[in-house]
This record gives C-alpha cells, structure tokens and sequence, in this order.
C-alpha cells in the first residue's frame, strides 16, 4: 500500500492502479488506517504533501521538482463532484 523509497509510479495507468489497490486497501482494512474519515484523511494528506522533503531527506532523495503538481490537484477537486 504505502510506497517504499525505491517504489516509483511510471505512468498515470500505474497511479490509477495504486488509488485503485488503496481504495480496496481501505474496504478490507479501513479500521486500521490511523485517518479513517475524508476529513483526517485529506489533513493528513496536506501535511505529508508540507513536509515530504523531510521524507525525502530521510532516505536520501530529492523531492521532485518536475511533479505534476497540477495534475494531483485536479484529479484531488474533481473526485468531489466525478462519478
């Protein structure tokens, strides 16, 4: 589920399965995610995304300045009204 430091996603079809696999993730074993309602989710979510070069750091990698920042947005605002 969660990414190790060596994973990468290549491709928008490998990030669609990835959001995929959490989602089922998430329907078998939701009780034991540490944010299990959209709101602790999506804060959680914001403050990863505020201190991820300290993730980065930690395993000795650099953030990537070329991340389709606006994409990640998009995708974020349209699951609030797509069906």
């Amino acid at each position: 589920m969660p990414l190790t430091p060596d994973d990468e996603i290549h491709s928008r079809e490998e990030l669609v399965a990835f959001v995929r696999d959490l989602h089922q993730n998430y329907l078998r074993r939701g009780q034991d995610w540490e944010n299990q309602t959209l709101d602790r989710f999506l804060e959680a979510l914001a403050s990863w995304m505020d201190d991820s070069d300290g993730w980065y750091q930690n395993f000795g990698k650099e953030l990537p300045a070329g991340g389709d920042w606006t994409f990640i947005a998009r995708a974020l605002g349209a699951a609030t009204v797509y069906e």
